[in-house]
């Protein structure tokens, strides 16, 4: 319920739960539903009733264009894309924000509460968030976007939402400027508890939580095993995505090497070549939602991976805040490498990818799985056995470089084929905290 904890850092779990290989072998068949009950209930403890869950679980994926919700498509010899892209918005958002929107409101119902969610988005956060949390009594909901650094369809995916509930705001800087608003939010204790703030972002353990389930189905579907796993090359900014796929291994997923894939923002691919977690400006791409200096993720990594030394954890962090970066030391740089590879992908090799898979079997991917795929590609001498990238957004959502790798202008589904002719509803605002919660007060009632 409220995302960031009180000191400013990340939930996690304080053990994993784990699978052993009879119930991984019980969940063979299962549909993606009912998969999503049984891996999510170790978390979930006696604060939901199962029953309950299952049938929130339902609801959240009753609005998905495909039956499968996760399903794999295979693009090449050992090489497989999940498509994450069947929600109401397009984008492997979807999956866990659908479960949060009536997680969120059975909790707030049987509390009998009220709470105001924010959240800051590098393009598919916000969209799904809205969409699953539109006209629902008891929340109101503030989503930042950077100004003029998304897709258009992206942004009308946010702003031609019209819910007295739903409040867009263009931030007058970038991604990480409004997550780390966010962040400022959370840490005033006095506001927090004033408005009763939650928030959607994957700094909340409940959207990483939702995320493990395709790791799940994926190996699952390719009949892995405990000698034969699958590898995921993950397109990632944020760390959220990828970080799901470490906590399902961790969970007794057959998940083998976790590869991080990054357009040229590469401070994950830096970090993990040097040790060196630096900041540099943020270069904008043609995968913005990938366009971040700042993976909030990356924290929970640091410490589970590095012996979950939480002072160790909190020194790094304060150094990234006072100089832009920290180092992470051997041993745990060393554990990091045992679960992941890290891969940089230039414009010129993105949209040559998309063309590429256009060109070899007909299949349209956005700029994001463009760069998955490519990493995978790049890194399949040191990737053994089969490679699942996860495709994270419909290539309609980013028309404008699909169509310049491949002459094919991608059409949006049906559902959304009168976007760009609804009206828009947003306000600008400062990178400025201050700003903001003047704001979040004059749109909200307590």
């Amino acid at each position: 319920m409220t995302g960031l904890a009180r000191d400013g850092g990340l939930y996690v779990p304080e053990h994993w739960p784990r699978f052993s290989e009879e119930d991984l072998a019980s969940f063979a068949g299962l549909p993606y539903p009912e998969l999503a009950v049984r891996v999510l209930i170790p978390f979930v403890g006696e604060d939901i009733e199962r029953d309950t869950l299952r049938k929130i679980v339902r609801d959240a994926y009753r609005g998905f264009h495909h039956k499968l919700i996760a399903p794999l498509r295979q693009i090449g010899p050992n090489q497989w894309v999940a498509e994450l892209f069947h929600g109401p918005t397009l984008a492997f958002k979807d999956v866990a924000m659908q479960f949060i929107g009536p997680l969120l409101s059975h909790l707030l119902t049987e509390r009998n509460q009220h709470a105001t969610v924010i959240g800051a988005t590098s393009g598919d956060t916000g969209s799904a968030a809205i969409e699953a949390l539109r006209g629902r009594e008891g929340l109101e909901v503030f989503i930042f976007h950077p100004k003029g650094r998304v897709s258009d369809v992206q942004r009308r995916q946010m702003t031609t939402v019209l819910d007295d509930n739903i409040h867009n705001i263009a931030i007058d800087g970038t991604f990480d400027d409004a997550q780390a608003i966010v962040k400022g939010l959370f840490n005033d204790s006095a506001f927090r508890d004033e408005r009763n703030l939650s928030g959607v972002n994957s700094i909340n353990w409940a959207r990483v939580m939702a995320q493990c389930v395709y790791y799940f189905s994926s190996t699952i579907a390719l009949g892995a095993h405990s000698d034969r796993r699958v590898n995921f090359s993950v397109p990632t900014g944020n760390f959220g995505d990828i970080f799901a796929g470490y906590a399902a291994k961790q969970m007794g997923a057959h998940v083998g090497d976790l590869l991080i894939a990054t357009n040229v923002n590469d401070i994950l691919v830096r970090c993990l070549t040097t040790g060196r977690y630096e900041t540099h400006s943020v270069i904008p791409t043609i995968s913005p939602s990938m366009d971040i200096q700042v993976s909030s993720n990356f924290e929970r990594l640091l410490y589970t991976a590095g012996g979950r030394d939480a002072a160790k954890v909190v020194s790094q962090m304060d150094q990234l805040r006072g100089t832009g970066s920290f180092v992470v030391d051997n041993l745990g740089l060393s554990e990091i490498r045992k679960d992941f590879l890290a891969s940089r992908v230039d414009e010129a090799t993105t949209s040559q990818t998309i063309g590429r898979l256009w060109s070899e079997n007909g299949n349209l991917i956005d700029p994001h799985t463009a760069v998955g795929v490519a990493a995978a590609h790049e890194r399949s001498d040191d990737l053994s056995g089969p490679t699942v990238t996860l495709a994270t957004a419909h290539p309609a959502k980013f028309p404008a470089a699909v169509q310049e790798a491949t002459g094919i202008e991608p059409q949006l589904p049906d559902h959304l084929s009168d976007l760009f002719e609804r009206e828009e509803r947003y306000d600008e605002l400062p990178n400025d905290l201050a700003a903001v919660k003047t704001y979040i007060r004059e749109h909200t009632a307590l």
